[in-house]
């Protein structure tokens, strides 16, 4: 027998072993499939038992917001307390719950943060879910793959939160979209979700894409094209993903139109989606009065938000030494910089810490004012006494303290992206609500700028960035946010 007649033997026998064990296994995946349907048959049996014993005992729906970092103090967790707030005014025989990682404070301390650092009363207690794995969702757990690890980790908290407690509506709060279908389909739950932020956008596809460097996208990436290419096939599934587990929620309110447009094309949910501007507290800063300057000795730059990387509090510090700089040699007066947010961690207060450092490798750290955490009234008084309101993140999403300097009549300068630019500093009646930058150089340009405005031109603009700002009131959030969860309330069985 020749070798060629050897070799077409021994591929035919191999085609009939293959043919042989080709209905076993095809037998065996069955198999494991109906194992696999039965087991999640069985677990969402078990779970909405649980919650029919649950509303038997308690006699009435619950709403449970997923919100792992309640006690922050960032605008995420202001959208919280006054949606909560919004619906228990507008239903009052529904209960209301919160799952938490803040384990090492009470329930009390949370509501007491809020009314102390938002001036928000819920005018009914809540109750609080503690999860203590809130460690898996930490960027920090993640070196490598953070967005993809985060949100595997989203699904184990999102698994301790629905076993703790089995809602008849969820409420993700706080961007933890791969929890959605884990409520809707396990707990048997009706689902919504408000975004802040979408956990990938196309614009961080563009950025590596494009080999740009940031946040997202270290050097040592964008300068390698096999990484590169690497990255760009990761996110790009990761989008994939992000969208499927998006899609599942019933309810979908997004922050801004910068938001919309990126939830619109990664989720595909146009039907469901809606604006729903975040809570400001404009009123409570309108009062601040509003009038001329005068020649001042000395102006204050106030910056609010969060000490977490994306805010790039370094650009803030950089651009205000070159103003700085600039002004030594011309003998104007005097500038101090305020930075002003809260820390959520240790990783938080670290990055404080090396923004002090920062501050003396410059030579400005007696300009440099950092105050963590503050209650609201001594904000307010900072708010009064500050002639520019600096913000610096790029592509933020909204930016409550953008609006909040603008309610107080600051002079604005924002980053020219995402929200600042395309839903809060635009023009009101034609007129001029602040200024936009998007590096150090422009941003140094700005505030030289804005200083050597007159103060009546100043006034002019501080005017019409306060009452520009007043669509951004909790009343108006309220109200777009009840109307928007309606369909949802209405299918709650009382």
């Amino acid at each position: 027998m020749s070798a060629h007649d050897q070799l077409v033997l021994c591929l035919c026998e191999l085609t009939r072993l293959l043919w042989k064990l080709l209905l076993p296994l095809v037998f065996l995946c069955v198999l494991l499939i109906a194992v696999l349907v039965l087991l999640v048959l069985a677990v969402r049996f078990w779970l909405q038992s649980c919650r029919n014993a649950r509303r038997a005992r308690e006699g009435c729906p619950s709403v449970a917001f997923f919100h792992p970092y309640c006690n922050a103090g960032g605008g995420g967790e202001r959208v919280l307390w006054c949606a909560i707030r919004a619906l228990q005014n507008r239903y009052a025989d529904v209960n209301f719950v919160v799952y938490t990682g803040d384990v090492g404070v009470t329930g009390q301390q949370m509501l007491e943060g809020a009314r102390r650092r938002f001036n928000i009363v819920l005018p009914r207690p809540v109750r609080f879910i503690f999860l203590q794995h809130r460690a898996l969702v930490e960027p920090s757990l993640f070196p490598h793959f953070t967005l993809l690890g985060q949100s595997v980790g989203s699904i184990f908290l999102g698994w301790e939160a629905l076993t703790e407690f089995v809602p008849d509506l969820y409420i993700d709060s706080m961007g933890y979209a791969f929890t959605l279908p884990l409520f809707r389909y396990l707990g048997g739950c009706s689902v919504g979700s408000y975004v802040h932020y979408p956990t990938i956008s196309t614009d961080m596809l563009s950025v590596v894409r494009e080999r740009h460097p940031r946040i997202n996208n270290p050097d040592f990436v964008a300068n390698n094209l096999f990484l590169s290419a690497f990255k760009l096939v990761y996110y790009c599934l990761f989008a994939l993903l992000y969208g499927l587990a998006g899609s599942c929620s019933d309810v979908i309110m997004v922050n801004s139109f910068w938001t919309l447009d990126h939830i619109l094309s990664l989720w595909r949910s146009p039907n469901r989606t809606s604006v729903v501007y975040p809570p400001c507290d404009v009123g409570a800063f309108q009062d601040i009065p509003l009038e001329e300057e005068g020649d001042r000795k000395c102006h204050s730059i106030i910056s609010v938000g969060q000490f977490r990387p994306e805010k790039d509090h370094r650009l803030q510090i950089r651009a205000f030494k070159k103003v700085l700089d600039r002004r030594r040699l011309r003998g104007r007066e005097e500038l101090r910089l305020v930075l002003i947010g809260g820390c959520r961690n240790q990783e938080d207060e670290d990055r404080v810490l090396m923004l002090r450092g920062l501050c003396q490798e410059l030579g400005v750290a007696d300009r440099v004012e950092f105050k963590l955490n503050v209650p609201f009234e001594e904000l307010k008084q900072e708010m009064k006494e500050a002639t520019i309101g600096l913000h610096t993140m790029w592509n933020e999403h909204f930016g409550i303290g953008v609006v909040e300097c603008m309610a107080a009549g600051k002079v604005i300068l924002a980053h020219k992206s995402g929200g600042p630019k395309m839903d809060i500093v635009i023009p009101f009646d034609g007129g001029p609500t602040g200024f936009l930058a998007d590096d150090e150089d422009s941003y140094a340009a700005a505030i030289e700028q804005i200083l050597a405005l007159s103060p009546s031109s100043r006034l002019e603009i501080r005017r019409n960035a306060r009452q520009s700002v007043a669509r951004f009131s909790d009343q108006e959030f309220e109200a777009c946010f009840v109307a928007a969860m309606e369909p949802l309330m209405g299918t709650l069985e009382r």
